[in-house]
């Protein structure tokens, strides 16, 4: 995690004992929008290519963990916290999971070319093809908190950057 990302994780939580579950990054296709979305309710779940987690040897989300999401700039614009993780084909994935991905239509329609090309060009920088059956992560989060305003789920209960 960079350091603006580790200080606002830091003010976060302020005096109370900090989880260390966390990670620090922004959404592939377009951070901005994204992040918003995320931000305004609309985007509770994203999905990953299982296989760039191996390539990478990122570690696998986990139920519980915490991630600060940054915008283009890098700059870190909210804390989410992952509430369910699923592995599966990509052509098994739910048509709840991809409409609750908020930037693919109503129904999710536009999931499947969306993420297709996506994948796509993940998975070729890794030398490897693409197929319908590729393993997907599929997570979804609650948002926790947003740079400048306080989000109670009454969960959470962090210090500081309260608005």
């Amino acid at each position: 995690m960079d350091k603006k990302a580790q200080q606002y994780w830091d003010d976060f939580w302020g005096e109370k004992e900090q989880l260390r579950l966390v990670d620090a990054w922004q959404f592939g296709v377009d951070p901005d929008g994204l992040a918003q979305m995320v931000i305004d309710g609309e985007k509770t779940t994203t999905s990953s290519a299982h296989a760039r987690y191996i390539a990478k040897n990122w570690p696998l989300p986990v139920v519980g963990s915490y991630s600060v999401i940054l915008n283009s700039q890098d700059e870190p614009v909210a804390i989410i916290k992952v509430i369910d993780v699923k592995i599966m084909p990509m052509n098994e994935v739910s048509a709840e999971h991809m409409r609750d991905e908020g930037d693919c239509g109503l129904d999710g329609e536009d999931w499947w070319p969306i993420h297709e090309k996506f994948f796509t060009e993940l998975l070729a920088e890794i030398g490897m093809v693409f197929s319908e059956d590729i393993l997907v992560i599929c997570e979804r989060f609650e948002l926790v908190h947003a740079k400048g305003r306080h989000i109670d789920h009454g969960k959470a209960k962090a210090g500081g950057l309260r608005h």
